[in-house]
């Protein structure tokens, strides 16, 4: 245990995805994989279900980080199998990325893969009226960023208001790029105001939960302040969790069995998500 947490503890090297992943070889749980969403290659989505159940399951969403720059969906079946475990159909949706696209093409990607997953999920045992969207580091920025500007969704055919809740972990929501590679990526900067989630919450956002280590370094708190506080203004719902001793690997670690122990990220998601649902 103690080897496999130091593993993942450095910057989620691929040993530590292998070992993160090797319940979901073992038992995992049913998966449809590389399903299109889209007429691109990359627009590929894995759909992870629970145990057949009497009554459509929850849907939820989720996007992985990487900088915008890397990684595949494959490396997070840890979180699939966790919420999948806990009931829900969970959604890893691929996308483009930084260099062969720029902003915002992969927000575009995943407002494709979020409005197919609305319209084809109850094929996989979904249920639409409780669809959640979540991600981390640079993928909660997507999630939130299709959460708050609608016309990401409506560009799709579909409305914000398909969407019941929003849960991002450690994401860069507001911030102004200044290394080199993200100033092009987002550039010029009279565009960045587009792609800082606060600028399109206006309180007709779906509900979101913020959660952020007190130890990250690499996405600071001042990015969930800013929107917690943008979301209050407005008159809008919004939650956080602020967790002690914990960083930007520990946050997304903690969904995995190597590093459960670090936070309750998965308790206080489920209890977010199932108070959205009674709504």
């Amino acid at each position: 245990m103690a080897t496999a947490a130091v593993l993942f503890l450095s910057a989620c090297s691929s040993g530590a995805f292998f070992l993160a992943n090797l319940p979901v070889k073992f038992a995992g749980p049913e998966v449809s994989r590389d399903i299109s969403y889209g007429p691109e290659a990359w627009q590929k989505l894995d759909i992870y279900r629970p145990e057949k159940t009497n009554e459509p399951a929850p849907v939820l969403v989720f996007f992985y980080g990487g900088r915008w720059t890397f990684g595949n969906k494959e490396q997070y079946a840890f979180v699939a199998k966790t919420f999948a475990d806990a009931g829900y159909v969970v959604v890893l949706p691929e996308y483009s990325k930084y260099p062969a696209v720029k902003f915002p093409a992969f927000i575009e990607d995943g407002a494709k893969a979020v409005a197919w997953t609305h319209r084809n999920i109850p094929e996989y045992g979904g249920d639409t009226r409780r669809f959640f969207i979540s991600g981390h580091s640079s993928g909660a920025h997507m999630g939130a960023l299709i959460s708050a500007n609608p016309k990401y969704l409506e560009t799709e055919g579909k409305p914000l208001s398909i969407i019941t809740g929003f849960a991002g972990l450690a994401g860069p929501y507001d911030f102004i790029p200044q290394a080199e590679d993200l100033k092009d990526l987002f550039g010029p900067p009279k565009n960045y105001p587009n792609m800082q989630v606060p600028t399109f919450i206006n309180g007709q956002q779906p509900p979101m939960l913020l959660l952020h280590g007190a130890d990250d370094k690499q996405v600071i708190l001042r990015n969930l302040n800013r929107l917690r506080d943008k979301i209050e203004k407005s008159g809008g719902v919004v939650e956080a969790h602020i967790y002690e001793g914990v960083d930007h690997i520990d946050i997304i670690g903690s969904l995995s069995w190597i590093l459960d122990f670090k936070a309750p990220v998965e308790r206080d998601m489920l209890d977010f998500f199932e108070r959205q649902s009674e709504q």
